[in-house]
């Protein structure tokens, strides 16, 4: 159990460090990723206000529809399609990364990617 808390503590002060680091505005909105093992979870936020803008994840209706699994990096990048479609039919073009102490590797990179195909600048 020693070696799951080390992990969770490495996690955490590496979301930390990246969330002092990146806020969203109302004129460039956050992009929030959480992973987990089988799951993934964006969102835009706006931290000004407070308020979520726009949210998908591999639990979601519009995901499920494409058939693939939240657990692989092919999954990831349907959702990050999916994000970046919600953003720019709710009018936000520019987003700041925040990938939530996560290595930029994997899953996380290929949301990213794909949300960068669907139109959204980072």
């Amino acid at each position: 159990m020693k070696k799951l808390q080390k992990k969770q503590a490495g996690l955490r002060r590496r979301h930390t460090r990246v969330r002092g680091k990146v806020s969203g505005t109302p004129e460039r909105p956050r992009l929030c990723v959480t992973r987990s093992n089988s799951n993934i979870y964006a969102q835009v936020i706006d931290d000004v206000a407070g308020k979520t803008l726009c949210a998908v994840s591999t639990l979601g209706p519009e995901f499920k529809a494409s058939g693939k699994s939240g657990a692989n990096v092919e999954g990831a990048a349907v959702l990050g399609e999916l994000i970046g479609k919600k953003a720019t039919e709710a009018g936000i073009t520019e987003v700041v990364f925040d990938r939530g102490g996560n290595l930029y590797h994997g899953r996380i990179k290929a949301l990213a990617d794909g949300a960068r195909e669907a139109g959204l600048k980072f």
